[in-house]
């Protein structure tokens, strides 16, 4: 009878490993992951009191985002307003070149992955989303659709961080 007990918890054990070990595959909650960007490089979340001023984005069908180059000066919080003209969905994501490359990587490897960071939007056809976002060392910051084909089809952009005066 031992031994019984023993195999029920040895299947039991094996069991839950195998799920935790896919559901950590697949990301976080419903197939999400956290994404961890490198803030220092980046800058940091913003706050709604400190938006210095609003940047509107559209998203495209055309694999485009409009502007694609944008200036900002280091210290300012800007609110991106981003706008889905398309019939699909498009994300807005913030990073370094790096970062992002590697993101893709991921997203290419789990399509269905979805986003929960402050420096990320996901926007469906005719919607809009929006991303807080401080400034904090000049220099360039990308961004970037990264949805399985739009990276590679040019879907990025970037910031261009000057000094703050």
């Amino acid at each position: 009878m031992f031994d019984h007990f023993k195999k029920i918890r040895l299947i039991l054990m094996i069991s839950l490993l195998g799920f935790a070990g896919s559901s950590w595959a697949a990301g976080n909650h419903a197939g999400a992951h956290s994404h961890g960007a490198d803030n220092a490089a980046i800058g940091q979340p913003g706050q709604a009191s400190q938006v210095t001023r609003t940047v509107q984005i559209e998203m495209s069908d055309s694999m485009t985002f409009s502007p694609s180059s944008i200036s900002v000066k280091a210290g300012e919080t800007i609110k991106f307003v981003l706008t889905n003209s398309g019939k699909v969905k498009h994300e807005f994501v913030l990073g370094t070149e790096k970062d992002l490359k590697d993101h893709y990587q991921q997203m290419l490897k789990f399509p269905e992955m979805e986003h929960d960071d402050p420096n990320m939007v996901s926007v469906g056809p005719g919607k809009s989303g929006t991303v807080m976002w401080k400034f904090t060392t000049s220099g360039t910051v990308d961004f970037a659709c990264l949805l399985p084909g739009h990276y590679d089809a040019g879907m990025k952009g970037s910031v261009r961080v000057g000094t703050a005066k």
